[in-house]
Protein backbone atom coordinates (compact mmCIF):
# COMPACT_ATOMS: atom_id res chain seq x y z
CA UNK A 1 0.00 0.00 0.00
CA UNK A 2 1.23 3.47 -0.84
CA UNK A 3 2.56 5.76 1.84
CA UNK A 4 2.99 9.52 1.76
CA UNK A 5 6.55 10.52 0.89
CA UNK A 6 8.48 12.60 3.43
CA UNK A 7 9.44 15.77 1.56
CA UNK A 8 12.34 18.02 2.60
CA UNK A 9 14.03 21.19 1.43
CA UNK A 10 16.59 18.89 -0.23
CA UNK A 11 14.28 16.61 -2.26
CA UNK A 12 11.26 18.89 -2.81
CA UNK A 13 12.00 20.25 -6.30
CA UNK A 14 12.97 16.85 -7.66
CA UNK A 15 9.74 15.24 -6.42
CA UNK A 16 7.26 17.98 -7.42
CA UNK A 17 8.68 18.01 -10.94
CA UNK A 18 7.15 14.56 -11.40
CA UNK A 19 5.25 13.60 -14.55
CA UNK A 20 2.36 12.74 -12.20
CA UNK A 21 0.35 15.23 -10.13
CA UNK A 22 1.81 15.80 -6.65
CA UNK A 23 -0.20 16.63 -3.51
CA UNK A 24 1.91 18.17 -0.75
CA UNK A 25 0.64 18.41 2.83
CA UNK A 26 2.44 21.21 4.70
CA UNK A 27 2.16 20.30 8.40
CA UNK A 28 3.81 20.52 11.84
CA UNK A 29 3.87 18.36 14.95
CA UNK A 30 2.13 21.01 17.10
CA UNK A 31 -0.76 21.61 14.69
CA UNK A 32 -4.08 20.04 15.78
CA UNK A 33 -5.87 20.18 12.39
CA UNK A 34 -2.72 18.70 10.77
CA UNK A 35 -3.08 15.64 12.97
CA UNK A 36 -6.70 15.29 11.79
CA UNK A 37 -5.80 15.42 8.11
CA UNK A 38 -2.64 13.30 8.40
CA UNK A 39 -4.42 9.91 8.20
CA UNK A 40 -6.49 11.17 5.23
CA UNK A 41 -3.28 12.08 3.37
CA UNK A 42 -1.91 8.58 4.08
CA UNK A 43 -5.13 7.00 2.74
CA UNK A 44 -4.89 9.09 -0.42
CA UNK A 45 -1.32 7.84 -0.91
CA UNK A 46 -2.74 4.32 -1.05
CA UNK A 47 -5.72 5.26 -3.22
CA UNK A 48 -3.62 7.10 -5.80
CA UNK A 49 -0.59 4.81 -5.89
CA UNK A 50 0.77 4.87 -9.43
CA UNK A 51 -1.49 7.77 -10.45
CA UNK A 52 -0.28 10.63 -8.25
CA UNK A 53 2.48 11.37 -5.76
CA UNK A 54 1.38 12.19 -2.20
CA UNK A 55 3.89 13.89 0.07
CA UNK A 56 4.15 15.60 3.45
CA UNK A 57 6.49 18.43 4.39
CA UNK A 58 7.17 19.37 8.02
CA UNK A 59 7.30 23.19 7.96
CA UNK A 60 9.42 23.40 11.13
CA UNK A 61 12.14 21.17 9.70
CA UNK A 62 12.02 22.58 6.15
CA UNK A 63 11.72 26.39 6.31
CA UNK A 64 13.08 27.09 2.80
CA UNK A 65 10.27 25.41 0.86
CA UNK A 66 7.67 26.80 3.28
CA UNK A 67 8.97 30.35 2.70
CA UNK A 68 9.26 29.87 -1.07
CA UNK A 69 5.54 29.03 -1.30
CA UNK A 70 4.42 31.55 1.32
CA UNK A 71 2.96 28.97 3.69
CA UNK A 72 1.52 31.00 6.58
CA UNK A 73 -1.15 28.75 8.05
CA UNK A 74 -1.20 24.99 8.24
CA UNK A 75 -2.35 22.58 7.17
CA UNK A 76 -1.92 23.90 3.64
CA UNK A 77 -2.16 21.41 0.81
CA UNK A 78 -0.80 22.27 -2.63
CA UNK A 79 -1.38 20.29 -5.81
CA UNK A 80 1.43 20.48 -8.35
CA UNK A 81 1.38 19.46 -11.99
CA UNK A 82 4.64 19.56 -13.96
CA UNK A 83 6.20 21.47 -11.07
CA UNK A 84 3.54 24.22 -11.08
CA UNK A 85 0.86 24.81 -8.44
CA UNK A 86 -2.56 24.01 -9.93
CA UNK A 87 -4.66 23.88 -6.75
CA UNK A 88 -4.48 24.90 -3.11
CA UNK A 89 -6.38 24.06 0.07
CA UNK A 90 -5.83 25.83 3.38
CA UNK A 91 -7.22 24.07 6.45
CA UNK A 92 -8.45 20.56 7.13
CA UNK A 93 -11.05 19.25 4.69
CA UNK A 94 -12.63 15.89 3.88
CA UNK A 95 -10.92 13.18 1.89
CA UNK A 96 -13.46 13.74 -0.91
CA UNK A 97 -12.44 17.37 -1.37
CA UNK A 98 -8.76 16.44 -1.66
CA UNK A 99 -9.54 13.54 -4.00
CA UNK A 100 -11.41 15.94 -6.31
CA UNK A 101 -8.38 18.24 -6.42
CA UNK A 102 -6.07 15.34 -7.28
CA UNK A 103 -8.52 14.06 -9.90
CA UNK A 104 -8.62 17.53 -11.43
CA UNK A 105 -4.85 17.49 -11.82
CA UNK A 106 -4.83 13.99 -13.30
CA UNK A 107 -7.43 14.87 -15.95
Amino acid sequence: MGKAIELTDANFDQIVNSDKPVLVDFWAEWCGPCKMIGPVVEELAGDYEGKAVIGKLNVDENPNVSMKYGIRSIPTLLVFKNGEIVDKQVGAVSKGVLAQKIDGAIA
